[in-house]
């Protein structure tokens, strides 16, 4: 089975948990690929150029400077660094983001209700997903940076929790695939902090609508459900520390699943 693991941004701000990270994913088995997000490394850049980052519901506004600052950071600095060490630990990696080769088309998200700027969402039954298999089929294990483009080559910014969803759904069409949304929690947490062992459409909506669920998890949530409808077998979120425990359910976790398991 195909590991599609996103590995989130606070995860990237800490060297411990990064190193940790890698390690676990440098030594994993069998076909992998691995989409970043951006961390704290953009918006630390844009307040020493004067620029104060702008954020809804755990979503980037992205104006034009704003765009060439996430684009250097995400698919320059971030992915080649992770690449490179990748590299170092005997794990052949390519960094490369959703512009190249057309990997990931998208449309610019529309103004309204919020004009989120040079935001991009995957179209994602145009998804081409051969790029990636043929790099995995050479030995290379794909790290992706959520920067796409549309089709008049206009770069985008997009969230890596939605790359990664929908590139996963697109996989799983040639292949069987499982999700790993991983970052600094144990899981999704319930409204006294426990991990949810299992998460389903309903009852996410129920957390949304209390409350209990916002901000960047959402992306997470809506991302994960999609692919589950996607044809993708597994989505686990869950933490960056111990990747091969969360894979075997040794650790804790919470599994996502479209409905509930009916009762015996």
């Amino acid at each position: 089975m195909l590991t599609l693991i996103k590995v989130g941004g606070q995860v990237i701000d800490d060297e411990a948990k990064l190193a940790a990270f890698l390690r676990d994913f440098a030594a994993l088995e069998g076909p992998k690929v691995l989409v970043h997000g951006g961390g704290k490394l953009a918006s630390a850049l844009m307040r020493s150029l004067g620029i104060e980052p702008r954020m809804v519901d755990g979503r980037r506004i992205t104006d034009a400077d704003t765009l060439r600052i996430v684009t250097m950071t995400y698919a320059g600095w971030i992915g080649k660094t992770i690449a490179a060490r990748l590299n170092a630990l005997g794990c052949r990696a390519v960094s490369l983001c959703g512009a190249d080769a057309a990997l990931l088309p998208s449309v610019r998200r529309a103004p309204a209700p919020i004009d989120f700027g040079f935001v991009g969402d995957p179209i994602a039954e145009r998804i081409d997903p051969r790029v990636v298999l043929a790099l995995m089929e050479a030995g290379l294990v794909p790290v992706i940076a959520p920067i796409t483009a549309d089709a008049e080559g206009q770069l985008l910014n997009t969230n890596a929790d939605t790359v990664a969803a929908v590139l996963a759904s697109a996989l799983a069409r040639h292949t069987r695939v499982r999700l790993f949304l991983a970052f600094e929690k144990d899981g999704v947490l319930d409204a006294e902090g426990n991990v949810l062992p299992e998460l389903t459409v309903d009852h996410t909506r129920a957390l949304v609508a209390s409350g209990v669920v916002k901000d960047g998890m959402r992306p997470k949530l809506d991302g994960g459900f999609n692919a589950l409808r996607g044809g993708v077998e597994e989505v686990l979120i869950g933490g960056s520390d111990d990747v091969p425990a969360v894979l075997t359910g040794k650790a804790q976790a919470t599994r996502l699943r479209l409905a509930a398991m009916p009762t015996p």
